[in-house]
């Protein structure tokens, strides 16, 4: 296909992946970003092999490696400290030829938008709407300006305000019923071992230690809440405190050691399944196409995947529309199928159905198997 001129709509992991993927296929590229700086949302993202290959694929990948923790053992405790299981991940690693890599969202960050160059970015100015012509799509930006192009890829996050439009219809994010505080912290021997992501699990709740590099823990706490609780910084620690009162002694020293003034606090929600990511000179990618929860890992990868997929799609059409008509059948059922087992996953983990959450907990001694399983099999329905 003749190179083309491409606005995206949003500067974070999808919108910076895709820039990359577009620009290596010829296409000339330029990025609105809402915000004014590009603060990371999030202190880490967990790159599981299937993204990583794809960050490799866009020449990011030993950079990103080379900042990421040393993740190579997975386990499961009591929320009382009773140890559930151990295992190596070395069998994911060796079965797909890659190992997953927790990064710090800041550290990744900068090497995508290196990677696309600073100024193929305008921060500050968000793409409002757009209007297709046959010639082209004109953008409309929050700065009151229009701007003309090719394809319009609209990878503004889960917030987007043109999914619904590309959907035909309104797809209004969806609460799953926990909220999610996360941070980091230095790596401490009383909290965990640095090579091992560890989890902590009971009373509906989690609590997460992960190697994310440059010698500090990724963590974060679930608990199930109504939405729309109070998000009170100061109160942190001790709502923490509350919630996990009597948990193990990693925990509770977590809790004491961690800084609530660099500590989010979310409300997790997702979307039902959209259903079409493309209209015309239109596509959506990475959260706008399919928020997630967070519980197997995806969100980032399969932003990743879509910015992969969706050059190469257009690189092998003879049309715009039908290479957009490529990226949408390779990608619809996967992201809606990691979209719905990431919230069975919530579901399962935080008590939706208690006797089911009571099961999970009393099936985690010997499950080893299932779970790398699982990760292999997300892993190899991956495009590289």
């Amino acid at each position: 296909m003749q190179n083309l001129t491409v606005v995206i709509a949003g500067a974070g992991m999808g919108g910076l992946c895709a820039a990359i993927a577009l620009r290596q296929a010829g296409h000339q590229v330029h990025l609105y970003e809402r915000a004014t700086t590009l603060a990371p949302v999030g202190a880490a993202i967990s790159i599981w092999p299937n993204g990583m290959k794809v960050l490799h694929a866009l020449g990011v990948g030993a950079a990103a490696e080379a900042v990421a923790g040393d993740m190579r053992a997975m386990s499961y405790f009591s929320h009382t400290g009773g140890l559930l299981t151990r295992f190596s991940l070395a069998p994911l690693y060796q079965q797909v030829q890659q190992r997953a890599c927790p990064i710090a969202r800041a550290a990744l960050q900068q090497l995508l938008l290196e990677a696309v160059g600073e100024e193929a970015v305008t921060l500050g100015v968000g793409c409002e709407s757009y209007t297709e012509t046959p010639e082209g799509v004109c953008v409309q930006l929050s700065n009151g300006e229009a701007v003309t192009a090719d394809l319009l890829v609209a990878a503004n996050g889960t917030h987007s305000t043109l999914r619904s439009a590309v959907a035909g219809e309104p797809i209004d994010r969806q609460y799953c019923g926990y909220v999610n505080w996360n941070g980091r912290i230095r790596m401490d021997a009383a909290l965990g071992d640095p090579y091992e992501w560890a989890q902590f699990v009971g009373e509906h709740k989690r609590v997460s230690l992960m190697p994310m590099g440059t010698d500090e823990f990724y963590f974060f706490f679930d608990v199930p809440l109504p939405a729309g609780t109070p998000n009170v910084r100061e109160q942190y620690r001790a709502e923490l405190q509350k919630h996990f009162e009597g948990w193990a002694a990693p925990v509770q020293q977590l809790i004491e050691q961690l800084d609530p003034a660099a500590v989010a606090r979310v409300e997790i929600h997702d979307t039902r399944r959209v259903p079409r990511l493309v209209t015309g000179r239109v596509t959506l990618l990475g959260d706008a196409a399919h928020a997630m929860t967070p519980n197997i890992g995806q969100g980032g990868c399969q932003a990743m995947e879509d910015a992969w997929v969706l050059a190469r799609c257009l690189e092998r059409a003879d049309t715009l529309n039908a290479g957009l008509n490529a990226y949408e059948h390779q990608r619809a059922d996967r992201v809606a199928g990691l979209v719905l087992k990431a919230r069975e996953r919530a579901a399962i983990i935080h008590g939706e159905d208690p006797v089911a959450t009571q099961a999970w907990y009393e099936e985690l001694p010997g499950s080893e198997r299932d779970i790398l399983g699982g990760l292999i099999k997300t892993a190899q329905g991956g495009p590289l």
